[in-house]
């Protein structure tokens, strides 16, 4: 029984790592210099692009689109990794 334990640990802090890799990414690029998780700074909140872009089918790939693009918000010099584990957080954002 103890080893079955010891596995779910083991899961649960790598899932949290992953969330934690996640928001490094944000700070990393820059993204929390013009945004802020509930409040507008620069550009608006984490909360309200995600209310913005809820229902919208394709968010994941447009916004990934327009930070490597540079169209409707800077040009983000990052993989397309990074990318989308910074939209996914941001869409995420409740």
């Amino acid at each position: 029984m103890k080893p079955i334990l010891a596995i779910f640990a083991v899961a649960g802090a790598m899932a949290a790592g992953a969330v934690l890799a996640q928001g490094d990414v944000l700070k990393a690029k820059g993204c929390m210099n013009c945004h802020a998780v509930d409040t507008k700074k620069t550009g608006p909140s984490f909360k309200d692009i995600a209310a913005k872009h809820k229902d919208a089918k394709d968010a994941q790939t447009s916004l990934v689109a327009k930070l490597k693009d540079g169209k409707g918000h800077m040009k983000i010099s990052a993989s397309d990794a990074e990318l989308n584990a910074a939209v996914k957080e941001v869409l995420s954002t409740k």
